[in-house]
């Protein structure tokens, strides 16, 4: 176990800020993925956003910082409007687009980094993230984003409509994969929004709250054993939600059953 010294709790400080941006930002937008079923969406557009931040540090390493974002920013968009044309024109299929986008997006990615000398560090900073190693500089990038879709979000419900959600959704994670990777983007959109079905009409505090605890769990866990951030995030999302909605969801067949009684 490492000692917890001033210098880790500086490497703690801007994870723990990004960590919690990230819970607080993804909470609502999970639940309404929840609500519309298009539970892998997540993933898919987190990996395509990634695929152009791998191409981009392969053929541009030294482009500017706002090329980059503007490059990362223009994949996640194209793959929204993709998955919201599906959703009017193939509602049917939506579901099967969207995973088979994934596939296709992890695999070129996999492609892209197969002759580099650190191809299978870069794969894994892609899926698992280094947000131990995130700093002011970074979230400086990020916090932009997050407030604009907070912003829209609560201000403006009918951003939540149509291509709004796809738009606002795709700039959250934008952001967010490149702070904490795919893995730990899609655990903090479903994980919570999951626990927090258990629980209506509570359903965002549950969600902001789980995902609050998951993450100072998570990162302190992260800190003290010298274990990798973004697994243990995983894992931490999920025991979490577990404590969240498992005494719910154990009573809900009880009840259905004296129902029909």
């Amino acid at each position: 176990m490492l000692p917890v010294s001033p210098e880790l709790l500086g490497i703690l400080l801007p994870a723990l800020v990004a960590g919690l941006a990230i819970g607080l930002t993804h909470a609502p937008l999970g639940i309404e993925v929840l609500r519309r079923g298009i539970i892998f969406i997540d993933l898919a557009i987190a990996q395509i956003a990634g695929l152009g931040l791998v191409m981009m540090e392969l053929y541009w390493p030294h482009a500017a910082g706002w090329l980059l974002q503007a490059v990362v920013v223009a994949c996640a968009l194209a793959a929204a409007l993709l998955f919201h044309w599906s959703e009017r024109r193939l509602p049917a299929q939506q579901e099967a687009l969207i995973g088979s986008s994934f596939v296709v997006a992890a695999s070129l990615a996999l492609l892209l980094l197969a002759d580099q000398p650190h191809g299978g560090e870069a794969i894994q900073h892609l899926l698992s993230g280094q947000l131990l190693f995130v700093g002011w500089s970074e979230l400086a990038v990020a916090a932009p984003l997050y407030a604009l879709v907070l912003l829209a979000w609560f201000a403006w419900p009918r951003a939540r409509a149509g291509i709004g959600f796809y738009v606002l959704f795709a700039l959250a994670v934008t952001a967010s994969v490149q702070l904490a990777g795919v893995y730990v983007v899609f655990a903090s959109l479903i994980l919570p929004a999951l626990a927090a079905s258990a629980w209506p009409g509570w359903t965002l505090a549950v969600a902001w709250a789980s995902a609050g605890a998951a993450v100072l769990a998570g990162l302190a866990a992260a800190l003290l054993f010298d274990w990798p951030a973004g697994p243990v995030l995983v894992v931490s999302y999920a025991l979490v939600a577990l404590v969240v909605a498992l005494p719910r969801w154990r009573r809900a067949p009880a009840a259905g059953r004296a129902g029909r009684g």
